[in-house]
């Protein structure tokens, strides 16, 4: 996995306005006694697969991100066709852009 969802990750969604740290061995420090009820394990557990789901989830997403192409080229191609009439420019940059999406399916 590229990026493992773990105990921290669901404290924080579970209880977002709670002061707490997480020691190496997996227990919680709460500096913030007011957190009542506080999470149940099993209530963590179940946080951190859902979390994860949503974040595996979004693979695609995140990897169309980091390959379509520089927003500056469709800047580019947008003047180019809107303010110059010649939509050479933009009709590439629709061919790369619907390379990236079929690429990367949701």
């Amino acid at each position: 996995m590229a990026n493992e969802i773990g105990k921290f990750d669901a404290l924080t969604s579970l209880t977002p306005d709670a002061d707490f740290g997480v020691r190496e061995d997996g227990t919680i420090s709460w500096k913030d006694y007011n957190i009542i009820p506080r999470p149940s394990d099993e209530e963590i557990n179940n946080e951190i697969i859902r979390l994860q789901a949503e974040y595996d989830a979004q693979k695609y997403a995140r990897k169309r991100e980091s390959e379509y192409p520089p927003l500056n080229e469709f800047a580019e191609a947008y003047c180019e066709k809107e303010f110059g009439g010649d939509s050479t420019k933009m009709d590439a940059y629709k061919i790369k852009y619907e390379k990236v999406r079929s690429d990367n399916p949701k």
